[in-house]
């Protein structure tokens, strides 16, 4: 199943398959290791939803919701 990123769940693991928009906002993306084929996991979202914390190559990065809508995963079970 394909979801946003930031409609994983606490705990639920995904698996980048497509980052949509264009300008600074991807080029930040990519430079933080979201990248195509990347296993991402939820770690835990801020009382309101935002922003997300995520693990991403062993490192915990918080997006806002609005930078996450822009991440496609795939979800991995």
């Amino acid at each position: 199943m394909i979801k946003k990123l930031s409609e994983l769940a606490p705990g639920e693991k995904g698996i980048v398959v497509n980052i949509v928009g264009k300008g600074p906002l991807i080029r930040r993306l990519l430079d933080m290791g979201i990248t195509r084929d990347t296993e991402i996991k939820a770690v835990r979202k801020a009382p309101m939803g935002d922003p997300i914390e995520f693990e991403v190559k062993g490192y915990y990065l918080s997006l806002r919701k609005s930078e996450a809508d822009h991440v496609f995963v795939e979800v991995v079970k």
